[in-house]
Formats: structure tokens, C-alpha cells, sequence
């Protein structure tokens, strides 16, 4: 079967031209022999999902740890009522932990608990049950807010110092933000801005980006499946426009390969690159348009603005900073200081924060056209 580029959900590496992802995350494994819990942070489509399957397939395939990915995601419907949050949650994680792993390291069926208590006891049961210790990765962890989430943290927080016999070996988080920046209304305020309810996490992570070697790499791929060259030029500048952003990096190939020049033997070059980045831009494709969504954020707003108009940012907090950083969105310089991540980005950015104002202006009728004048100025 052949592969593609991918641009949507985890990569399969049956199907999808891919580099191996726990090339990207080397400092985890310490953590986990160390029975750390800790939080991988990283913008969206960057890779942390593909990431921690592949890491949870390859410790559990060592032999010594049952390792798993399961989300939270699907209690995100359920802010407002941890009670229906777990129930959803603990669904889903049968289902996955039936896809994922072999029976014997299945989880049995969950206890009976009371509500704000149910995951605590869901995870007790499956350490003791377990033949091997557990290594739990939580992702879309972000995706709840409110009484979910902190219902969600209070009990992690509460059996990690059971473990490993009766809670998970090791376990991390997996999201969009770091602990501090999860969202939680409260006392007047949309963040935690603290990692408790859970001060237990020993690092917080965050996945690199590609460098030039890994987009030359990936692009190889193609070529040795289909003999479809990148040139030099191509590659290059698939680098410079990106910045080693990996949905970037893939989206580019994907136009250029299937769009623009479908043929295998048609070379791929620098301008079939820069074509399909006015593509991607004119499309504002699924990952382009969560991009959007970030910068109606106030305190996204008030970083991003300024450095278009070459402005101090003036008393904007470090923590702020940071989650501008930890979106994707910026990047630091060792020169310049805070940069927009990548060219890509810098052309979407101003076009997203006017668009606003640009559907706001009138449309301009020219009254005097009336039709006597017209009239009067035929004569």
C-alpha cells in the first residue's frame, strides 16, 4: 500500500511517511523509571499523540510495563458534572485499553464509587489487578475545564502516593497547555496559574520541533517509496517557511506531491513549495484555522499585536509569555527575542486579526451616481 503525508490525527507508520517519534521525547524515559508523574505540553498537531503511542507500544512491548495512551477528551461534555465526566472518561478507557493492549494487561472491570471518586478507584483496581506495573499517559487532559478538571487532578494527586502497587507507576499528562494554564472559573479567574491540585508532576515536557536533517529525511521517504525528487532548493525552503512545524512540514509535501505535481516523475521544487503554501494559507485548512482561534484569546492578543507593529510588549507577565510560546504561536530568538514562529505563520497572523475589522467596514455606495446625474452627465 502506498503512503502519504499526513495531516490529520496520529501517524501510522504503515501508511503515513513518518520519523520516529520517540526520537523527540528522549528525557520521558527517565521519569518513568523513576516513577515520575509529569506533563508533555505541546502545540496541537505537533506529534504528541503519535508520540506517546509509540512510546506506550514499546514499553509494553519490553516486557516490563503495562503502557497505554488513554484521553479524557470525551469528558469535556461533562465540565460542570464530574460525576458524568468519569463515567464518560472510564468508557473510553475500556475501549482503548481493549485496542491497545493484550488481555491479560486489560483493566478489570471498573468498582463501584461514588462520583468525584471514580477514577481514583478505577485505577486502584487495575494496578493490583496488573501483572506488570502501570504507565498510564492521560491525553487531551486540557480538553476538560471547571469542577471536571480539577476533579480529575485532586484524585491523580491523591493515589499518587499509593503507588506503584495500587495507583500507576508512572503517569503523564498529555496536552495543549501546561498545568498552570489549564482552565478552571474560579474565584474571578480562567487558570489555575499553579500546578496544584497537581503538584506532583516532577517535569513539565514539550516536543521538539523538526530540524532541516528531519524535513530532508521525511521528504526521502517519498522519493525512496515513489522515486519523486525533492530538490535541494525544495527542501530548503520548505524549512524556512516552516520552521520544522510538523503539520506545516507535512501540508507542504501533501499539496506539492498529490496538487501540484501528481506525476512521479515531475521533481518537486522550490516553486511548487511556495505554491502550496499560498494554497494551504487561501484554504485555512483544519490546523491553520485552530491557529485563528488561538489569537482571539485576550492574552494572546495583547503579545501578538504588538510585535506586529514592532511595539514593547510592555508589562506582560513571564506566564504569558510562556503559553504564547507553548501554542506554537512565538518563538524565541537568540537575537531578535520573541519572534512569530515561522513565515507561514506571519502571513496568516496579520490576515486572521484584521479580518475582523475588515468585515466591519461599510460598503461605500457612491450616492451621487443617482440616475438624473447620470442623465446630466451624458448631456
Amino acid at each position: 500500500m502506498p503512503r502519504w503525508f499526513n495531516v490529520a490525527g496520529p501517524c501510522n507508520p504503515d501508511i503515513h511517511y513518518m520519523l520516529s517519534p520517540l526520537t523527540r521525547i528522549p528525557a520521558v524515559w527517565p521519569l518513568i523509571e523513576q516513577q515520575g508523574y509529569f506533563v508533555i505540553h505541546a502545540p496541537r498537531q505537533t506529534g504528541k499523540t503519535t508520540a506517546m503511542i509509540a512510546l506506550a507500544r514499546a514499553l509494553t512491548a519490553a516486557g516490563r510495563f503495562a503502557a497505554v495512551l488513554l484521553s479524557a477528551e470525551v469528558g469535556a461534555a461533562f465540565n460542570n458534572d464530574p460525576g458524568a465526566a468519569e463515567l464518560a472518561i472510564l468508557n473510553s478507557w475500556q475501549r482503548a485499553a481493549a485496542f491497545f493492549l493484550p488481555a491479560e494487561l486489560r483493566p478489570p472491570p471498573w468498582p463501584s464509587a461514588e462520583p468525584g471518586t471514580r477514577l481514583a478507584a478505577a485505577l486502584d483496581a487495575w494496578a493490583q489487578a496488573s501483572p506488570r506495573p502501570l504507565v498510564i499517559f492521560i491525553d487531551e487532559i486540557d480538553a476538560l475545564q471547571n469542577e471536571a478538571l480539577v476533579a480529575v487532578l485532586r484524585q491523580l494527586r491523591e493515589g499518587y502516593f499509593r503507588r506503584p502497587e495500587f495507583f500507576p507507576w508512572s503517569l503523564a499528562l498529555i496536552g495543549l497547555r501546561d498545568v498552570r494554564d489549564y482552565k478552571v472559573a474560579s474565584g474571578g479567574s480562567e487558570r489555575l496559574h499553579t500546578a496544584s491540585p497537581f503538584n506532583i508532576k516532577t517535569r513539565s515536557l514539550s516536543l521538539t520541533d523538526f530540524t532541516a536533517k528531519d524535513v530532508a529525511a521525511l521528504y526521502q521517504q517519498h522519493t525512496d517509496d515513489t522515486g519523486q525528487v525533492f530538490t535541494p532548493e525544495a527542501t530548503a525552503l520548505a524549512f524556512e517557511l516552516t520552521q520544522g512545524q510538523p503539520w506545516l512540514v507535512n501540508a507542504l509535501a501533501k499539496v506539492a506531491v498529490e496538487e501540484l505535481a501528481p506525476e512521479p516523475t515531475h521533481p518537486i521544487t522550490a516553486d511548487h513549495i511556495e505554491q502550496a503554501k499560498e494554497i494551504l494559507i487561501q484554504r485555512q485548512e483544519t490546523h491553520l484555522d485552530s491557529l485563528a482561534e488561538r489569537l482571539r484569546e485576550p492574552r494572546v492578543r495583547q503579545i501578538i499585536e504588538p510585535m506586529l507593529a514592532g511595539q514593547s510588549l510592555g508589562d506582560v507577565s513571564s506566564d504569558d509569555r510562556r503559553f504564547v510560546i507553548d501554542l506554537g504561536l512565538v518563538r524565541r530568538d537568540p537575537e531578535r527575542g520573541l519572534v512569530i514562529a515561522n513565515p507561514i505563520y506571519q502571513e496568516i497572523i496579520p490576515r486572521v486579526l484584521a479580518g475582523g475589522a475588515a468585515d466591519s467596514l461599510p460598503f461605500l455606495r457612491p450616492t451621487w451616481l443617482t440616475g438624473a446625474n447620470l442623465i446630466r452627465r451624458a448631456w
